[in-house]
């Protein structure tokens, strides 16, 4: 294994470059994988911008290597790894708890205080680069049935897993997603998955929606005037949240797992006055799992959005919204 690598290094707000670094070694309880595809989302766009929130609150800092939706093959263990994890094809959890705390105890590492993030958080680099240390405890095997490409989609489809899963809809039950993005076209096709009726809200009828084979497109103003057993707000509005309740049945459920720049006005009245239950989605890390197996046995399908695939040279486009074939763009490390 060379003792340097390429990797898309971001050193300021809309600064970065592709640059030869270290290749990471495999400490103790730790791997290295070659990485085959990551993914680039908005989380990536607002650390490009600077309007990340970790970076004002002192949980990151630049330089720092984006990329924490990844698949690829483990090339090196370290001591006291077992050594079946070499040459496994694998992703792993973003969320890396520090495995001590009351929360990891109780089995939520992923809302740990003291976590690292891969690519995000606490200074553990990204996947936007050749190679990629993690701990083996955070690994996810992949089955042959599911390939680079879906292994790299297994992250944010864990979190929109769980956000089909928190609505509790089924067959007989109505679900909006507001938000036709990746996670709110990850979450209808879970919620579709599931035998709900899944209509989806965005800013104008989104054609890619339909050519996913949802009928039910709509924009705020063409949103029909039925009942919502759920909504799903997807979006980055500042306004969502209460138009959720507002559009929720009685009894209904609401989950968030879009974030706005802004703080979301929510009159918790309408909350109560409608006995609505709201649940918050942060992570994908409880339901990586769930996931891998439903791409594994073709229950859910999101190939489609994988708009394009580049190299680490076209990060920088990426990232500065060059790129406009959306909604998901692939990173191949190796071209």
């Amino acid at each position: 294994m060379s003792s340097t690598m390429r990797a898309f290094v971001l050193t300021g707000p809309r600064r970065g470059s592709v640059q030869e670094v270290p290749s990471p070694e495999a400490v103790p309880g730790e791997v290295v994988v070659d990485v085959e595809r990551a993914g680039v989302c908005g989380t990536d766009v607002e650390f490009y911008t600077g309007e990340m929130t970790y970076l004002h609150q002192g949980h990151s800092a630049y330089p720092m290597r984006l990329g924490h939706e990844w698949a690829g093959t483990v090339t090196a263990i370290g001591e006291g790894v077992d050594p079946a994890w070499l040459g496994r094809r694998v992703m792993g959890d973003t969320m890396l708890g520090d495995r001590t705390c009351r929360r990891c105890r109780k089995g939520h590492q992923h809302a740990c205080e003291n976590r690292q993030e891969v690519g995000i958080r606490g200074g553990r680099p990204g996947a936007l680069a050749e190679r990629l240390a993690v701990p083996a405890w955070s690994l996810h095997a992949l089955p042959d049935t599911v390939d680079a490409v879906l292994g790299a989609l297994v992250e944010p489809g864990g979190n929109a897993l769980r956000a089909a899963r928190a609505t509790g809809a089924g067959p007989g039950d109505r679900a909006l997603v507001l938000g036709p993005g990746t996670i709110g076209l990850l979450t209808a096709m879970f919620l579709r998955a599931a035998g709900a009726e899944v209509h989806l809200m965005g800013l104008d009828g989104d054609e890619f929606a339909r050519s996913l084979g949802f009928a039910h497109v709509w924009t705020r103003e063409t949103l029909p005037d039925v009942p919502f057993d759920a909504v799903v707000d997807a979006t980055g509005a500042a306004s969502a949240p209460a138009f959720a309740v507002d559009r929720v049945e009685p009894a209904g459920r609401v989950v968030y797992i879009g974030l706005s720049g802004a703080p979301s006005p929510l009159d918790t009245r309408a909350l109560v006055l409608k006995d609505v239950t709201a649940v918050g989605v942060l992570s994908a890390s409880p339901g990586l799992a769930e996931t891998i197996a439903a791409y594994g046995s073709g229950a859910v399908d999101p190939r489609p959005l994988v708009a394009a695939t580049v190299g680490l040279d076209e990060v920088g486009a990426v990232l500065a919204g060059e790129f406009g074939a959306g909604p998901k763009i692939h990173v191949d490390p190796r071209r």
